[in-house]
């Protein structure tokens, strides 16, 4: 298959769209980039890779962050974790309070933001002050690559807008569910949310789970079979917030989008792809990001149904 004709094809038939949705402004930072951008990468178990647009420019993570941390703490905690955080689709936005409360301050799944925080929380009772470094370390190894870094002007943006992702740590903290210091714990989420990374980047750090665990590229078992398999179900199930049922649908792989424009996704046993558009969708997920990669597993017959 040519994959690399294939991206061409998207990266044509995606232009119409990139003046559709609109940008995450609620964070300031992220309302100045180039909302015309556009970036596709493929990553093969054989080291093979096939880009399209600027898949060198880097852009914030966010939201796609919580795949390493569930990993790190899953990893770590195994089923126990499940008592502070729950694995079903929300249904609703992803910092949703009413939801919160409802459930007596136990998030539905850790890809919501009350998710990730009680999961930064969680991690923070281990690794203490290194905990954003250990992630941070965590994503190195996972993409190979020593350079990834967070931009303090993005975590600052945060932290000085972030009133609901505030809201929602307090109430969840009223709960008895977070352990440690707020203010570290909200530090450390929005630290990893700005880590910065390129959609080449992206696509091979989520190889590991396109191998059930085994980063086909070193050979490291990263984490169990069983693991990856239940870090997967979560990515079709929970990962693209209120409208992870709509992406299931139409793309039909397992995968996270963040707030930043990027969106990561699975072919089992076979490869990992990572798309960058920064215009959202009215729940939060690049517009374009989105129908890049419903034209992909169409061209490709490589939907996971």
């Amino acid at each position: 298959m040519n994959y690399q004709l294939i991206l061409e094809e998207i990266e044509k038939e995606i232009q119409p769209f990139l003046n559709e949705g609109k940008l995450a402004n609620y964070i300031p930072a992220l309302a100045s980039v180039d909302d015309k951008k556009f970036a596709m990468s493929i990553h093969l178990f054989d080291g093979t890779s096939y880009h399209i647009g600027d898949s060198s420019l880097k852009f914030s993570i966010q939201s796609i962050s919580k795949v390493f941390t569930f990993t790190l703490a899953l990893n770590y905690y195994g089923k126990d974790l499940y008592k502070r955080v729950g694995h079903e689709p929300s249904g609703d936005p992803f910092n949703s309070l009413i939801q919160l409360e409802y459930e007596n301050g136990i998030p539905r799944n850790p890809f919501i933001n009350a998710g990730a925080i009680v999961t930064a929380d969680s991690l923070v009772s281990i690794y203490k002050k290194n905990t954003f470094d250990t992630i941070l370390d965590f994503i190195k190894k996972t993409s190979n690559d020593e350079t990834i870094k967070h931009d303090k002007e993005i975590f600052k943006s945060e932290l000085a807008n972030g009133f609901k992702n505030f809201a929602l740590i307090n109430m969840i903290k009223s709960y008895n569910n977070i352990y440690n210091d707020i203010d570290d714990v909200i530090k450390t989420y929005f630290k990893q949310c700005s880590i910065m990374m390129d959609t080449s980047q992206l696509a091979k750090s989520m190889l590991f789970l396109a191998n059930h665990g085994i980063n086909p590229l070193t050979n490291e078992q990263i984490i169990t079979e069983s693991k990856a398999k239940r870090i997967n179900s979560l990515m079709l199930t929970c990962g693209h917030y209120d409208a992870s049922g709509d992406f299931a649908y139409k793309v039909g792989l397992p995968g996270k989008s963040g707030v930043g424009g990027g969106i990561v996704a699975v072919v089992p046993k076979k490869m990992a792809i990572c798309v960058y558009s920064p215009k959202l969708n009215l729940q939060g997920n690049s517009l374009v990001g989105t129908i890049a990669l419903e034209l992909f597993t169409t061209k490709t017959g490589l939907s996971i149904f």
